[in-house]
């Protein structure tokens, strides 16, 4: 367990370099000029792509710019304002719902701390970690999304999918100081190079010390 261990955290600080090299400067994808907007664009980057996102935050910010605002909104007029990205009812009736706690709880400010995030309706630790990092500059965790577990399970640093399991093993990995750009990066990787399917393994940057655990296993089934 000692020696596959010692491994696993070779292969993280070669990956580490890895993506400072591709990526010197690297942030998020979501556009948001504060704490409210970050929130928000990561509640409904769920299942969907940055650029949807992008494409329809700019009409719902005009209309909804503070929590206060958007927790007097009902869910038909969220709901019209997001309906290009997917689940927009579950997320329409999030933000009104993390709105709403924001106002009556937080004195309508988004909360800077992991376990207060945590209670706001849509937000789980992903979610969290992305903004205590984006908005505040804050490494509670590692946010861990299907690109970052990919990249993880296949580099051998984690033999889980569970993104719980995985983000505790990647934050042991990793540099403290490094986990919001880890994921930052990760994400773009996965993208890029690492992707779910037919991942560009031959001109991948990590391929002289990537296992590739998982890769072709559909195709040779």
């Amino acid at each position: 367990m000692e020696k596959e261990n010692s491994a696993a955290a070779r292969r993280a600080a070669a990956m580490l370099d890895v993506l400072r090299t591709r990526m010197p400067e690297v942030g998020g994808m979501l556009r948001a000029s504060n704490p409210w907007e970050l929130l928000v664009a990561v509640i409904l980057s769920a299942q969907c792509t940055d650029e949807r996102v992008n494409s329809v935050t700019p009409a719902l910010f005009a209309r909804l710019p503070t929590p206060e605002a958007a927790a007097r909104a009902t869910q038909e007029e969220v709901e019209e304002l997001i309906r290009a990205v997917g689940l927009y009812r579950n997320k329409a009736a999030a933000v009104i719902g993390a709105a709403q706690r924001i106002a009556e709880v937080y004195g309508g400010k988004v909360p800077a701390s992991l376990d207060e995030l945590l209670t706001l309706p849509g937000v789980g630790r992903k979610t969290a970690n992305v903004v205590l990092f984006g908005a505040f500059g804050r490494n509670e965790g590692l946010a861990v999304d299907t690109h970052v577990g990919r990249i993880a399970f296949r580099l051998g640093l984690c033999d889980s999918r569970d993104p719980a399991r995985a983000e505790k093993v990647l934050t042991g990995l990793f540099p403290r100081a490094e986990w919001g750009n880890v994921n930052h990066r990760m994400v773009r990787f996965g993208r890029e190079v690492c992707k779910a399917r037919n991942p560009l393994c031959p001109s991948c940057e990590a391929a002289s010390f990537c296992p590739k655990h998982g890769v072709g296993l559909k195709q040779r089934r």
